[in-house]
């Protein structure tokens, strides 16, 4: 078969047996035109597609990998609990050192809890939540993402007015706006859920203010109610005890998923004191939810992001990308908009309203071996060096230059 068309072959197999061909946030039609579908393989911080073309991958496998793909330390820690076993009748020793390992590490942990994706984990908090307090509504921000079930997902497709009638909107990082919602349902507040930052689709992320986070925390004493921090996106990538660490509040109960096990499939629920009996009264389980391998993984990830100062190898190298991508963007005349966590970047353009430009950007920088999303949050990884991140930096000063030219009326400098 043509290399060439490995990808496309693949696209038209998966339409016949794959409603729509894909589903969620990894399709390609959610891309430009000319994006891959189907990887093959990954290394360090690197992808191959189907067809055997090579990426710096600035997504991470859309945010678990936080050690590089096949991180030696991680593969050999996963191989030695699949040798022994990975589901069995019920878990392995690992589920206590993994519980014992995140109670040390996060700061507002007395237990934890495992699942598998993000969405587990938040419906849990929210459930948790509710049971602890014998309450019904929880504040939600308007425009945040936190899974994809129906209580949640951003579709309204097969989803009901019931299965949101206790979510209560607010606007993220307006205290004032979160003091309203509260009120407008006192006597019956169970949570207040709030993301590590605001990172909407194709917007500009915001870091959250002391005095929103404050009031956040204010409101969920005065009403006995949950603070849910949502790190399933952020976790271990901003601070190793949790993301809200960085303005100086702890939550009641946070949710994690991605870069937890780098790569494996694992979440997990974070809760203090005040809500164990609610942890406790519960019923949530799944069959897959305690199984060794990705247990022994998390255990590998979080033990060398702690002893390597993963986060600060990774702030380091998202400043560098961030400072030399903005001083080409000037050298270019190009409006380019950095904003949210240099770890978690996302690259917008001013003025670009049909994503026309950020599109070009990104597809330019695709075809050299760069892989960049044009609206999501990407993420970086401990295996973008400072070599990978200058070997971007040389592509990316072509990619300005190739865009410039076909966009010769775009002056706005970046700010």
């Amino acid at each position: 078969m043509d290399q060439q068309t490995i990808d496309a072959a693949l696209r038209a197999r998966a339409a016949k047996v794959i409603p729509g061909g894909m589903w969620g946030h990894q399709s390609a039609t959610r891309v430009p035109a000319g994006y891959p579908q189907y990887f093959s393989r990954g290394e360090g911080c690197r992808t191959w597609d189907a067809d055997g073309r090579s990426y710096i991958d600035y997504m991470c496998a859309w945010g678990p990998m936080i050690l590089g793909y096949g991180d030696r330390d991680v593969e050999e820690a996963a191989a030695r609990q699949r040798a022994e076993g990975d589901g069995l009748n019920g878990p392995t020793p690992r589920l206590v050192e993994l519980a014992e390992l995140v109670v040390d590490t996060v700061s507002h942990a007395d237990w934890a809890m495992f699942s598998k994706n993000g969405t587990d984990a938040t419906t849990a908090c929210v459930t948790i939540a509710r049971a602890g307090t014998g309450r019904r509504k929880v504040l939600v921000a308007r425009g945040a993402y936190h899974g994809a079930i129906p209580w949640c997902t951003p579709s309204v497709a097969g989803v009901t007015e019931e299965d949101r009638a206790h979510l209560v909107p607010y606007d993220f990082n307006d205290a004032a706006s979160l003091e309203a919602a509260a009120e407008s349902v006192k006597g019956d507040l169970a949570a207040v859920i709030v993301s590590a930052f605001k990172h909407d689709l194709g917007k500009e992320h915001v870091l959250p203010t002391r005095e929103f986070a404050q009031a956040a925390r204010r409101i969920c004493d005065a009403a006995d109610a949950a603070l849910v921090v949502d790190d399933v996106r952020a976790g271990f990538r901003l601070a190793m005890g949790g993301s809200w660490d960085l303005v100086g509040v702890k939550p009641d109960l946070s949710a994690w998923s991605k870069a937890i096990a780098n790569g494996r499939a694992l979440a997990a629920v974070t809760g203090n004191d005040r809500f164990r009996e609610g942890a406790k009264s519960i019923f949530t389980t799944g069959s897959f939810w305690t199984a060794g391998v990705a247990m022994a993984a998390s255990i590998a990830t979080i033990t060398k992001l702690r002893d390597t100062d993963g986060v600060g190898q990774m702030t380091s190298s998202g400043q560098r990308l961030r400072d030399g991508l903005q001083a080409q963007a000037r050298k270019y005349g190009l409006p380019l908009r950095q904003s949210g966590p240099v770890q978690m970047p996302v690259l917008l353009f001013d003025g670009d309203e049909d994503r026309s430009l950020g599109n070009r950007f990104c597809l330019e920088a695709l075809q050299r071996g760069v892989y960049f999303h044009p609206t999501h949050t990407m993420f970086l990884s401990t295996a973008h060096t400072k070599a990978v991140i200058d070997e971007t930096l040389q592509i990316t000063d072509e990619v300005f230059g190739a865009v410039a030219r076909a966009y010769d009326g775009v002056t706005a400098k970046a700010g």
